[in-house]
């Protein structure tokens, strides 16, 4: 399944695609997922979701494969995985930037994959549910961008004794407030696949040393 999303960023092409690269800058902005480590051309995160009262967390990892600074265009492959549970997403994700005046057009193309009961939803649901999610995101970084705020990175710069605390943002996604919880109760694998897959694909290109976030 295919799905298309467009967002606009209020600064010129060169300047979004060096945000869009920069895990710690973007992390605050999408809503429930946290960075844990960087290797590489390997990413691995979380999202955490909120399903009436039940709060589920899901693991993700993500490999670079394509990246153009040319044309502003990268893609990587993503794999989603409750950690507690059988649900699973995969997905791959192309970014493209666009110049537009003083701003970026940012298209964001999912090839996405699901296993058991998620499959039987149709392309009209899932996309609705990814524009919403995406629309926030992209509301987080215009804000951010515009006021030049300064955000608290998602990856610990160490991982002493001192500082094992939770991630400064832990924000969870509200999936019956954003699906209804009928279609929630169903759609968490494929909504976790769509986070994390639009997570990861920003920290591409920043090869780092492996850091984590201590826990």
């Amino acid at each position: 399944m295919r799905l298309a999303n467009t967002f606009t960023v209020p600064v010129a092409l060169d300047q979004a695609w060096q945000v869009l690269l920069d895990v710690e800058r973007i992390a605050p902005c999408m809503p429930g997922a946290t960075l844990d480590e960087v290797d590489g051309a390997e990413f691995r995160g979380r999202v955490k979701v909120k399903l009436g009262p039940i709060t589920m967390t899901y693991a993700g990892v993500a490999r670079f494969v394509d990246k153009d600074d040319a044309t502003h265009t990268a893609v990587i492959d993503a794999a989603g995985k409750e950690t507690r549970g059988g649900g699973t997403a995969r997905a791959t994700v192309r970014t493209v930037l666009a110049g537009r005046g003083e701003a970026t057009e940012v298209t964001v193309l999912t090839d996405l994959a699901v296993t058991g009961k998620p499959a039987q939803f149709g392309r009209g649901v899932m996309a609705e549910v990814s524009a919403k999610l995406i629309a926030e995101f992209a509301d987080r970084l215009a804000a951010q961008v515009s006021d030049g705020a300064n955000t608290p990175p998602a990856i610990a710069e160490t991982s002493t004794a001192d500082d094992r605390t939770a991630p400064l943002r832990s924000d969870t996604v509200d999936l019956a407030g954003i699906a209804g919880v009928p279609v929630a109760k169903r759609l968490v694998p494929v909504l976790v696949g769509l986070l994390v897959a639009w997570r990861l694909v920003h920290a591409m290109g920043r090869r780092r040393r492996s850091r984590r976030v201590s826990r």
